[in-house]
C-alpha cells in the first residue's frame, strides 16, 4: 500500500495496539474474534490446549506475522486454538471482519488487503500441511528428520535456528520431551546432527 492507503485503513479498520508479557493469553480458543493480530515486536505461539492438559504447538509467530486471520473472516466462528505470548510482545489489532463480510470494494487499499489476506492464507495452508508431514513417521527420529529436512529446504542451507524451544519442539512435533531430547542425543552423537539450544546444522557425509 501508499503511505495515504496505509493511513486510511488503520483508521477504518480501527487500529489498537496492546503489550503482552510471556505466557499471555491473547487469544482464547472458544472466542469470537472480528481482529487479525499482528506481531510488532516479540512472538505468539499458536496452540491447542484441550481440557486434559494436552498442548499441540501448531505455530510461532515472529515479528511482522500475522494469526487469527481465518476467524476473523468467517462470521461467528469460535477459535478452535489459543495465541499465547511466546515472549514479551506487541500485538497490532485490525478488525477486518466487518470489512471482508461487506459488499463494498470501491478502494484501492481494500483490494490490496484482500489480495495480501489472500496470500497469507496460502501461505498458512502450506505451514499446516507442512505440520501433517512433520507429524506422519511414526518414531521420533523420522519426525525430527521430516521437520529439520523441511526447515533445510526453506532456508537454503544446512546451518539455521528453529523458532522453537524443546519444548516447543516436542509439542509441535507430538512427541515426549524427554523422548525428543533422548533422539536428538543420538542423532548427535551418530554424527547425522549438531545442535546447540535451537540452533542446528544438518551434517551431510
Amino acid at each position: 500500500m501508499t503511505e495515504d492507503e496505509l493511513k486510511t485503513a488503520l483508521v477504518k479498520l480501527n487500529k489498537r495496539e496492546k503489550s503482552y508479557k510471556k505466557g499471555d493469553l491473547i487469544l482464547t480458543a472458544g472466542s469470537i474474534t472480528d481482529d487479525i493480530g499482528v506481531v510488532v515486536k516479540g512472538s505468539v505461539t499458536i496452540e491447542s490446549n484441550d481440557m486434559w492438559g494436552n498442548r499441540t504447538v501448531l505455530n510461532n509467530v515472529a515479528a511482522q506475522g500475522f494469526f487469527a486471520e481465518t476467524y476473523a473472516i468467517l462470521k461467528d466462528e469460535p477459535l478452535m486454538v489459543d495465541a499465547v505470548a511466546n515472549e514479551n510482545c506487541d500485538i497490532l489489532f485490525l478488525n477486518i471482519g466487518g470489512l471482508l463480510r461487506g459488499n463494498s470494494f470501491s478502494e484501492a487499499w481494500q483490494m490490496k488487503l484482500t489480495r495480501n489476506l489472500l496470500m497469507i492464507t496460502a501461505n498458512k495452508n502450506i505451514m499446516l500441511s507442512n505440520r501433517s508431514f512433520h507429524t506422519s513417521p511414526k518414531n521420533a527420529r523420522g519426525r525430527i528428520q521430516a521437520y529439520l529436512n523441511s526447515v533445510t529446504l526453506k532456508v537454503g542451507s544446512n546451518e539455521f535456528d528453529i523458532p522453537f524451544d524443546r519444548e516447543q519442539m516436542a509439542d509441535y512435533l507430538n512427541l515426549d520431551r524427554s523422548a525428543l531430547s533422548r533422539e536428538l542425543s543420538k542423532m548427535k552423537s551418530e554424527g547425522i546432527i549438531n545442535y546447540k539450544k535451537n540452533h542446528f546444522v544438518i551434517i551431510q557425509e
